[in-house]
């Protein structure tokens, strides 16, 4: 199957979850910095989101890049990571509104483990659409070891939140920094 379609539709649900985030964001009712002030946990959640969306957009532009070709295995891999996706807005919000208390923090969390967890698949079902083990994809992937800490981290991050939710925010964040840090695995194996 051709993979536009794919990329396609993936790049408007993630367009739509980034709208429905910022449409959250409301309009501080004042013109003091008190009134903004007030506001930087939604505002806190909102950046933090952002960012792991653009993430995710990122690595799926890159990793269809490098495919050839789709199949039925790779649209329902990807209709399961779209699905944890569109809940982002929901964790988001419900965590900034709350000022990151404990339930929404860990929440929050599961809603990121549940991403990464359903990367794997799509990146399982690319890898074999498009030559299996000895793929461009399977040696670019490697022994992923970043998917691996992630899913650690956001563990240990959903575990702290129900005693100290600042920490767990701490390691959501620390995970996005290492993802932000561009990964030029697949970059480089095209290049070859």
């Amino acid at each position: 199957m051709d993979k536009g379609r794919l990329e396609a539709f993936s790049d408007g649900v993630m367009a739509i979850i980034i709208t429905i985030m910022v449409l959250e964001l409301k309009v501080p009712h004042g013109a003091e910095w008190s009134v903004l002030a007030a506001q930087w946990p939604v505002f806190l959640s909102y950046v933090l989101s952002f960012t792991y969306v653009g993430i995710y957009w990122n690595n799926h532009h890159h990793f269809l890049h490098a495919a050839r070709k789709v199949d039925g295995s790779v649209l329902w891999a990807n209709l399961h990571l779209l699905f944890w996706l569109s809940l982002m807005p929901a964790a988001t919000g419900w965590m900034g509104e709350n000022q990151f208390a404990r339930l929404p923090v860990a929440t929050y969390g599961f809603v990121l483990l549940m991403c990464a967890i359903a990367w794997l698949p799509l990146q399982y079902s690319l890898i074999c659409a498009n030559g299996g083990k000895t793929s461009l994809l399977a040696q670019a992937v490697g022994g992923d070891w970043k998917g691996k800490l992630a899913v650690a981290m956001y563990l240990g991050g959903i575990a702290l939140a129900f005693v100290a939710p600042w920490v767990s925010c701490l390691f959501y964040a620390t995970v996005a920094a290492i993802w932000f840090i561009p990964d030029r695995r697949i970059e480089s194996r095209i290049e070859q």
